[in-house]
C-alpha cells in the first residue's frame, strides 16, 4: 500500500496488451482480481500500478534510481547506510516479501549490479506480466517467486539472505499472519547473523498496529527503530510507518549515522523523521504483540 501524489490520472478501460508487451494504460485480469495501470503526466515512461484498487508500485522505465513512492525512499534512507556499513554488495542477498512492479527491487539492483534479488508474490499473473511491462533485471538479479509469503518465509534456509524487506497489504492491511511473533521468529532465522529486517506498516491515527508489530519483533530481535513523517507520528491520520529490526545496533539519536539519515528524509518531498531504539521502545511501551494465527 502506498500513498500516490495526487496527480491527474490517465485510464483506459479493459485493455489488451500491445504487441511488443509493453505497458498500456487500462485494467487487466490477474489472478486475484484487477491490476490498473496508470500513466503518470509528468513522465511519458512511467506508471502506477493499482492493485484491486490499490496503489501498489510506481515504475519510470529506464530509470530504476527513481523511487515515487515515499516509504520507499525511506526504506532506502536506512537499508543504503546499513548495507555501507556492515554488509558487502558484492554478496548482498535480498528478499522482498510482496512483489507488485518489484520498485525496489530494481532500485536496489541499480545501486549494487552484484546483489541478488528474490521477490516474492502471491498472484502469478501480476508476476508475469510486470515483466512484460516494465523493466524488472533477470534472474538471478531479480528472480520472481510466486507463492504466499508467510508460507514461503518459513520455508526459507537458515541465514539465507542478509535483508528482508516486507511490503505486503491485502487491501489496505498488512495479512495477520505477517505480523506476529511466529512470523517474525521465521524471518528472524532466514536472516544472516547481523541481517537487517525492514517492513511497511500501514496504521490508523491510534498506531496500534505499528505499536503491537513492534512488540512482536521486539520478541526476536536485539535493536529496533522506525522511520515515519511526523503528522504520522503524532496520529493525525492512517498512513505509513516503516519498522525497521535488527540484532546489529541500529544509529542511535545525536550520532554522526543518525545525523546522515535524518538529513536524506528530510531532503524528500514529504520530509520523515528516523527514531532510534530509546525512542521507538518507548513508543510500544505497553503494547501486545498481534496473536499467532491457529495452525
Amino acid at each position: 500500500m502506498a500513498r500516490s501524489r495526487g496527480k491527474n490520472r490517465r485510464t483506459g478501460n479493459t485493455a489488451q496488451d500491445t504487441a511488443d508487451g509493453g505497458p498500456v494504460a487500462g485494467t487487466y485480469e490477474i489472478s486475484t482480481g484487477t491490476a490498473e495501470l496508470v500513466a503518470d503526466d509528468f513522465y511519458p515512461d512511467a506508471w502506477t500500478l493499482m492493485v484491486n484498487g490499490v496503489p501498489s508500485s510506481h515504475v519510470r522505465i529506464g530509470h530504476p534510481e527513481q523511487l515515487d513512492f515515499e516509504y520507499m525512499r525511506w526504506m532506502a534512507a536506512i537499508i543504503e547506510p546499513f548495507v555501507a556499513e556492515h554488509l558487502d554488495p558484492a554478496t548482498l542477498r535480498v528478499t522482498h516479501l510482496g512483489g507488485a512492479a518489484c520498485s525496489m527491487a530494481r532500485y536496489l539492483a541499480h545501486v549494487w549490479p552484484e546483489s541478488r534479488h528474490t521477490v516474492v508474490e502471491l498472484d502469478a499473473t501480476l508476476a508475469t506480466r510486470v515483466r512484460e511491462w516494465f523493466d524488472i533485471p533477470r534472474a538471478p538479479t531479480v528472480k520472481i517467486r510466486v507463492g504466499e509469503a508467510g508460507e514461503v518465509t518459513r520455508g526459507f534456509v537458515p541465514a539465507s539472505r542478509d535483508i528482508l524487506i516486507r511490503d505486503v497489504f491485502a487491501g489496505a492491511r498488512t495479512p495477520a499472519g505477517l505480523s506476529t511473533p511466529s512470523f517474525f521468529r521465521a524471518v528472524h532465522s532466514s536472516l544472516a547473523p547481523g541481517g537487517l529486517y525492514v517492513a511497511n506498516c500501514g496504521d490508523h491515527s491510534d498506531l496500534s498496529n505499528a505499536k503491537a508489530e513492534l512488540a512482536g519483533m521486539a520478541e526476536v530481535f536485539d535493536h529496533l527503530a522506525v522511520i515515519a513523517d511526523p503528522p504520522m507520528l503524532k496520529g493525525r491520520r492512517y498512513g505509513n510507518i516503516v519498522l525497521i529490526g535488527s540484532d546489529r545496533e541500529l544509529p542511535a539519536d545525536g550520532s554522526v549515522e543518525a545525523a546522515a539519515i535524518t538529513r536524506e528524509l528530510l531532503g524528500g518531498a514529504v520530509p520523515a523523521q528516523f527514531k532510534d531504539e530509546t525512542w521507538t521502545r518507548r513508543f510500544f511501551s505497553g503494547a501486545t504483540p498481534h496473536p499467532d494465527q491457529p495452525a
